[in-house]
């Protein structure tokens, strides 16, 4: 069996269906399942047991001898939110409490963390291990990130083999229901269809025009190709970035998004909301040398690869992976 956590949620079902498209169907699906909307995001796939995730710990340690993997894909994500007992339960504690779990039997364990460990860039965006305790997070989901890649390297036991994955500005299907926390390419595509243009921030930055603004932005399948190279890889333990490595402009996006439906570009600019243009980050983008240099050697999608199948093949239809 393979265990995949937040499997309701957008990467973890695209996840499944990746597993499904490479033959296997064994698999343990572990979220809360009291989303309907989220739930439509597994639908069709193929696996053999749902597990409440507040109960997965203890049924983990009763089926240990049956799992093959260990994905925890689930998490706390929203940037908005800033009850930390919330995250520091959600992120932090549970996340400590698979590792050890795995420790103890035996498991292969591969984590998602995040590039909002890298606050403002202050730090580059480098996936030396050296630079994580000195890396400041803007808001309390970054922190809690962070708190669990800086445990972990600390830790004198191990899982045999792990992983932390930092995800750069992931987009693609199954997203539909993340609201507020979707990404901008979906954003951006439901704005054009209701309004015929987009809106985006303007620039409070002299070395950034307005729409200038730079992200690095990470289809799925992409990120989908990564986890499925290392359930076989299973060496090389450490945190990884996990990007396009190539940072591109939110005018770019809009536009390509644009192009995807066969439209004109209609961008405005609005100021970006005084409570987060103090930490509002203008550049990421992800060193990748580490992930190559350990033997991955796929491509990624480019931005308009990505925005184009995204939109024609997803979005336009209300489709799933």
């Amino acid at each position: 069996m393979i265990i995949i956590t937040g499997a309701a949620g957008f990467i973890g079902s695209c996840l499944v269906q990746k597993l499904n498209d490479e033959g296997f169907t064994d698999l343990v699906l572990v979220d809360d399942f009291s989303n309907p909307e989220k739930n439509k995001n597994f639908e069709g796939k193929k696996f053999s047991k749902l597990v409440n995730r507040d109960e997965f710990a203890e049924w983990l340690k009763a089926e240990h001898l049956h799992v093959q993997f260990v994905f925890h894909i689930g998490a706390r994500t929203d940037t908005t939110e800033f009850d930390r007992e919330l995250f520091n339960r959600l992120n932090l504690n549970y996340t400590q409490q698979i590792w050890n779990i795995c420790i103890e039997y035996g498991l292969p364990f591969v984590y998602a963390s995040s590039a909002a460990t890298y606050g403002l860039g202050e730090n580059g965006y480098d996936d030396d291990e050296s630079i994580i305790p000195h890396l400041k997070p803007l808001n309390p989901y970054g922190d809690s990130k962070n708190d669990f890649d800086k445990w972990a390297l600390l830790q004198e036991r191990k899982p045999y083999f792990w992983a932390g994955l930092k995800f750069f500005n992931v987009y693609g299907p199954n997203e539909y229901h993340k609201g507020r926390m979707a990404s901008v390419i979906y954003h951006t595509f439901n704005q054009i269809k209701e309004t015929g243009s987009m809106k985006l921030f303007q620039s409070h930055h002299p070395d950034f025009e307005d729409g200038g603004q730079m992200r690095d932005f990470v289809y799925v399948k992409d990120l989908l190709n990564v986890l499925y190279f290392f359930l076989h890889h299973r060496k090389d333990s450490g945190i990884y970035n996990l990007g396009s490595a190539r940072a591109r402009t939110f005018k770019d996006l809009a536009e390509n998004t644009f192009k995807a439906l066969d439209l004109d570009p209609q961008i405005s600019f609005i100021p970006t909301p005084a409570d987060i243009r103090g930490t509002y980050q203008y550049f990421t983008e992800a060193k990748m040398e580490k992930l190559r240099s350990i033997g991955y050697t796929l491509p990624f999608h480019s931005l308009e690869e990505g925005i184009k199948d995204y939109v024609q093949n997803y979005l336009k239809d209300h489709k799933y992976l």
